[in-house]
């Protein structure tokens, strides 16, 4: 697959719910300069949802074959354990709840419809629901570029805190900065952030989702993260 087309947003959502994710990629930043290093591991995405790792819970393999089957009760398992992940996903690609939530009921009709094909490679399902969630913001986007859209004013105004301590509002202040950084990066660079970040997918998922090796996700995080370095270090000037 290619890069996909498409806006990403987290227009109207509060900096907050995003705590797990931008605390990550702030230690990915400071450990950047590591030659050697893989631009950071994020921890496993926050949430209901199942924990993203190389070895898959044995409940979620009986579950996938169950549900390949034919078996409607163990796909609604399945749906009931992933949708938030989906979801989360698609309201940071599209930033309109009402169009994430669309979108995430016609991911799930789709692979209900092609559960049967689904291959299975010892990793979690999450990147297969996520790759038709995906392509389904392609074809919803086709004609605009990806980017990665933040209005810093309706999510401050999202946060709420009004009377909120001085240390929360650099806190927050600083956040904001990061958010407008990640703007500036290119395209498939964000989309890595996104996905290895904020959806907390693991090298493996991440690499199937964007159609890349391992190695050329491990190489795009580290180009990401020293670009964001650079570009926040530009801010402070």
């Amino acid at each position: 697959m290619g890069d996909c087309a498409g806006a990403v947003a987290i227009t109207g959502a509060p900096l907050s719910g995003w705590r797990p994710g931008l605390d990550a990629i702030w230690a990915a930043i400071g450990s950047s300069n590591d030659t050697a290093g893989d631009g950071g591991a994020p921890p496993p995405a926050g949430g209901s949802g199942p924990v993203h790792e190389d070895r898959v819970d044995s409940r979620i393999v009986a579950l996938v074959e169950l549900a390949k089957r034919g078996d409607r009760d163990a796909f609604g398992q399945l749906y009931d354990a992933y949708v938030d992940t989906v979801h989360r996903y698609l309201l940071v690609r599209v930033g309109q709840r009402a169009l994430a939530e669309d979108l995430t009921s016609e991911t799930f009709v789709r692979a209900l419809r092609r559960i049967d094909t689904f291959t299975w490679q010892g990793k979690d399902i999450a990147a297969w629901f996520i790759t038709i969630a995906r392509n389904l913001v392609a074809d919803h986007m086709k004609s605009a570029r990806f980017r990665f859209e933040v209005t810093t004013a309706d999510m401050r105004d999202a946060d709420g805190h009004v009377d909120a301590p001085d240390e929360e509002v650099l806190t927050r202040q600083r956040d904001e900065q990061l958010v407008t950084a990640i703007t500036s990066l290119r395209p498939e660079q964000a989309e890595c952030i996104t996905l290895r970040f904020l959806q907390g997918l693991t090298l493996a998922e991440t690499a199937r989702v964007l159609g890349r090796s391992e190695g050329a996700v491990k190489q795009l995080q580290l180009r990401a993260t020293r670009a964001l370095r650079v570009s926040l270090e530009g801010m402070d000037r």
